[in-house]
């Protein structure tokens, strides 16, 4: 995801330094390439060696090592580095960054960037609370320093409270949200709903199905990394929430419908990728369904059709897109539905196809449009629902040009 990107880790001296060898680790894998910066107090927490063995680089500490090439190395730096990271960031070092002070290879550097910029500041509690730190945060992101939060928790000097460097993995998804694909949603709002329902027939028992809301997750996740403003509707699953993306809970059809029809309205896309049960039970049981020696039988009515009635009030700027899972006739029913739905696309699959079942990891799947169709072969969950989306942008596009 990373591939061609170079990222720029500074490090101040914090005990949480440690947690940053897992950052640049984690980067690598991603096949970024990763310099590294220290502050001479933060080589006395963990060794220069530790990252420039992750890396592959030599770690920079003094601004006039003579070791370096004759190029003035810390305007070169900052001409090729795609995003700035520095954590853990101390008092110290948001004070200088805030006020513009450039006294060591850290912030030289820092203050030639022109490329995004995060500081993640871990400090003591009583030090981040502070008025005058939480002035300089207020400065930096002023200047256009997107302030990571602190996470909270005991901290290494045995005060409680926040000043925690976040864990590597959040780090991550911070830098991942900044540079890891082009920004061509921004501004835009997406719409995703992901996951399936259940429809209660007592408070023990009730009707669903098998899916597990990855395709849902995947688009909500992707059109995130794409830079929109993403809000996904998703049924009961097990899978972890997308960073950096509004969460909205439900748990039956009605839920779901409910949660769709408050938000729609200002969607400039909404991607209907849940399983949502087509039928519910009439009544529901307040106590336990007792098991007789007889059958027993549930009579059911239908649910709201979400996406039938997203196609009924929608405008014609949105871009609204279905899902179809079949067992036969994939093409026929897949198509008749794109036109009695009044969506701008459908996306369908077969359930009996290989590695295209409830939830796999990947997905085969055929875009259906009233332009004719896109068949995606057998790729994963992520990729295919950035290929959804680059269809989706398409069809925006020629909307727009009409």
């Amino acid at each position: 995801m990373l591939k061609g990107k170079t990222v720029l880790l500074g490090i101040s001296g914090g005990i949480a330094a440690y947690k940053t060898a897992y950052l640049a680790s984690a980067l690598v894998k991603l096949h970024a390439s990763v310099e590294v910066i220290m502050t001479e107090n933060a080589t006395k927490f963990i060794a220069p060696l530790t990252f420039e063995q992750l890396t592959g680089n030599r770690v920079m500490v003094d601004t006039f090592d003579r070791n370096f090439t004759h190029q003035v190395e810390h305007i070169a730096l900052a001409d090729r580095t795609d995003l700035v990271i520095i954590a853990p960031a101390t008092a110290n070092v948001c004070a200088k960054l805030a006020h513009g002070l450039a006294d060591d290879m850290l912030t030289t550097t820092v203050l030639a960037c022109t490329c995004p910029k995060l500081i993640a500041p871990s400090m003591n509690t009583s030090m981040f609370e502070n008025p005058i730190t939480q002035d300089n945060l207020k400065t930096l992101a002023s200047y256009g320093f997107k302030v990571i939060s602190p996470a909270s928790g005991r901290l290494a000097c045995g005060a409680v409270g926040a000043g925690k460097l976040p864990e590597p993995d959040a780090l991550l998804q911070h830098i991942l949200k900044e540079i890891a694909f082009p920004h061509d949603l921004s501004g835009k709002k997406v719409l995703v709903t992901a996951g399936p329902t259940r429809e209660s027939l007592d408070p023990v028992r009730y009707l669903s199905n098998h899916s597990s809301g990855k395709m849902g997750y995947a688009i909500a996740k992707s059109a995130m990394l794409r830079g929109a403003d993403v809000t996904l509707v998703s049924g009961p699953t097990s899978i972890e929430k997308p960073p950096f993306v509004n969460v909205i809970d439900v748990v039956s059809a009605e839920d779901m419908f409910n949660a769709v029809k408050s938000d729609y309205s200002d969607c400039d896309y909404i991607f209907k990728a849940a399983a949502v049960a087509d039928y519910t039970p009439e009544t529901f049981s307040d106590n336990k369904i007792k098991k007789k020696d007889s059958d027993l039988s549930i009579p059911v009515k239908r649910t709201k059709d979400i996406l039938g009635w997203l196609g009924e009030h929608r405008s014609h700027e949105q871009v609204i897109c279905g899902f179809s899972m079949e067992t036969k006739d994939l093409m026929e029913n897949s198509t008749a539905k794109l036109k009695k739905k009044n969506a701008d696309m459908i996306c369908a699959n077969n359930l009996k196809t290989s590695g295209a079942g409830f939830g796999t990891d990947t997905n085969v799947i055929t875009v259906i449009t009233a332009n004719g169709n896109t068949e995606l072969p057998l790729m994963s969950k992520e990729d295919a629902a950035m290929r959804i989306i680059d269809i989706a942008v398409s069809l925006k596009a020629d909307k727009l040009d009409k």
